[in-house]
């Protein structure tokens, strides 16, 4: 589950008494916009997106008002407005009013676990406000800590005085920043973000105030629980294969799947968070579903799981992509008679279709797994390749990319000819 924006980051932060600007939700009266203007003197109207959805600034999804007639154009603008980044296409549901804070100084900063410390991470610098892709590395502090002892005011000073930061935003960043340490590690967060904070001057001090907001959860952990968040909060813009797959979760983050590209030819079931990471970025724009269907999930779980995915993404596939990491408890054998299985009945149910199906895998019962599969695929007349443990993934990838450009340009009419089909479907 992830959350961006200050309608629930607003309400998030406010546990730990971290500052935030006043923001009001869709429902707002012109006469609380028009107070809110008063005391402000200017504020921002923003769409509300679930999820993470790219920069609205820079496709000019943020407007300002300094007036009511104009705030209220704003949301008429905004309240459901559609935005595309890359695959991904949102539509928002509703807009928040937010008090404009002035400010010289602006900061990015981040807590998150990362793997290459295998701890816990602060990223920051004073040049907020921005892609922190597009800075140098010597204008941000990436720092891991000890989770046992927390995150510290000191860790923050560190960091500052690493890059240079001016003198001024040090003492009010390290006051309240620490605060967002309570938030990350009680309520079971795995990212929290905010970008900007802005340094609104207060008489002689700086406040640092967070103007947006994004965190995700690790839903694995309980503690999200205790936030009493509603379950629609994200749930509304998954797809209804997203829905379907995901009802299918466990303790061990079994079935975790999403759309890719809803146009996508190569649909890939992977096995490990390693492997579901490099096969999604390879593969790029031909992929259909981001997946890791690993953990040995029992027969009924895999057979019902392969059912999902053939039913929503086979018919539009060239390549039916099954790829995993050697795995250490996971039987092969097990999950392949359910995948087998589910095609078959896959094919029973909706009828033969021209499909290659490569198959990169290892483990327990690989052989006989195997051995399954391929009398499945040979018995609905289907081309197959599988490749062992010993094979690169990322040459496996290359050689599946290889195959649906083949069945672009002829291949699916070929084997549409050899299973007796008289063309391609």
């Amino acid at each position: 589950m992830q959350i961006t924006g200050m309608s629930w980051g607003a309400q998030l932060l406010n546990y730990v008494g971290y500052p935030t600007p006043e923001v009001l939700g869709p429902d707002a009266t012109r006469e609380q916009i028009k107070s809110l203007i008063d005391r402000y003197g200017r504020i921002l109207i923003k769409p509300i997106f679930k999820g993470g959805v790219g920069k609205k600034g820079k496709a000019g999804l943020i407007g300002f008002a300094t007036d009511v007639d104009t705030a209220m154009r704003e949301k008429e603008r905004l309240f459901f407005v559609e935005h595309r980044v890359g695959n991904i296409r949102a539509k928002a549901d509703g807009v928040t009013f937010e008090g404009a804070i002035p400010a010289e100084h602006e900061i990015y900063v981040s807590i998150t676990d990362d793997t290459r410390y295998r701890a816990p991470t602060l990223t920051i610098t004073h040049h907020g406000g921005v892609d922190i892709e597009e800075l140098s590395a010597d204008q941000i502090a990436t720092i891991p800590f000890d989770a046992l002892t927390g995150f510290k005011g000191f860790i923050v000073a560190n960091a500052l005085d690493r890059i240079h930061a001016p003198k001024e935003i040090i003492s009010p960043l390290v006051q309240n920043l620490p605060k967002l340490w309570d938030l990350f590690n009680n309520y079971g967060m795995s990212v929290l973000e905010l970008n900007p904070i802005r340094m609104m001057p207060d008489e002689d001090r700086l406040i640092p105030v967070a103007c947006d907001f994004k965190c995700s959860f690790d839903t694995d952990d309980p503690n999200w629980k205790r936030l009493d968040l509603p379950g629609s909060l994200e749930s509304t813009d998954y797809s209804t294969f997203e829905l379907e797959v995901n009802e299918l979760r466990t303790y061990q983050g079994q079935s975790d799947a999403f759309v890719i590209n809803d146009q996508g030819t190569v649909t890939a079931m992977t096995f490990g968070g390693g492997a579901n990471a490099l096969v999604t970025e390879m593969l790029g724009d031909v992929g259909t579903i981001s997946s890791d269907f690993g953990g040995n999930p029992p027969y009924k779980k895999m057979y019902d799981i392969s059912s999902i995915v053939y039913k929503h993404w086979l018919g539009q596939s060239n390549v039916l992509f099954i790829i995993g990491g050697k795995a250490n408890n996971t039987d092969i054998y097990n999950t392949f008679r359910a995948m087998g299985d589910a095609l078959r009945d896959y094919f029973n149910q909706y009828g033969a279709k021209p499909l290659f199906v490569v198959v990169g895998r290892g483990g327990p019962n690989l052989i006989r797994g195997m051995a399954y599969m391929k009398d499945v695929l040979d018995a609905l007349g289907l081309p197959y390749r599988m490749f062992g443990h010993d094979s690169s993934i990322s040459g496996v990838v290359n050689y599946v990319k290889h195959i649906d450009t083949w069945m672009r340009e002829g291949g699916q009419a070929e084997i549409a000819s050899q299973m007796g089909l008289g063309g391609s479907s």
